[in-house]
């Protein structure tokens, strides 16, 4: 199964760099769309993500309409504080792209209203603004994979000094 996690003109680096750790340890495809508010070899990014930079699958676009152009037909699910329904609502087939907005501005209202159903909101009290971008990412792509049952992912840990009964 096949997970996709798209930043639409993500502004802070650190952000992106944990995001893009959270795509490598579970499997996720990367897809960044420019304009960026930082280089990609800037080094918060590359500090929040370095270990992990050189395994990611990432794509990237010039902007939002390039995004959509090379990736029509897919499944899209619009996260946002102004989804009308809960994220863990949603079924999400397989090949899913989640798509999350800038750090300051969300996704555009338009593209809202145009996805009414695909919009989707991680539930939060209303008298703050929202959530963390990165921990936003990561509440949907565990959300996603415990639907699919954690797929290619290891379910048990072990100790290094001791083993279970």
């Amino acid at each position: 199964m096949r997970l996709n996690i798209v930043l639409c003109e993500p502004q802070i680096p650190q952000n992106t760099g944990n995001i893009a750790r959270t795509c490598a340890v579970t499997g996720a495809r990367l897809h960044l769309i420019r304009p960026l508010g930082f280089q990609i070899d800037d080094k918060k990014l590359k500090r929040a993500g370095l270990d992990y930079w050189d395994k990611l699958d990432i794509s990237y676009y010039d902007n939002i309409e390039d995004f959509f152009g090379k990736n029509e037909g897919e499944s899209f699910f619009f996260f946002t504080t102004k989804g009308r329904k809960i994220h863990s609502e949603a079924k999400y087939p397989d090949n899913s792209f989640l798509i999350f907005g800038r750090e300051d501005a969300g996704l555009p209202e338009e593209l809202l209203y145009a996805h009414p159903e695909e919009c989707v909101r991680i539930p939060m009290r209303s008298t703050l603004r929202s959530l963390n971008l990165s921990n936003s990412a990561a509440i949907a792509v565990y959300e996603v994979l415990r639907q699919w049952d954690y797929p290619d992912l290891e379910t048990e840990g072990r100790l290094t000094k001791y083993t279970w009964d």
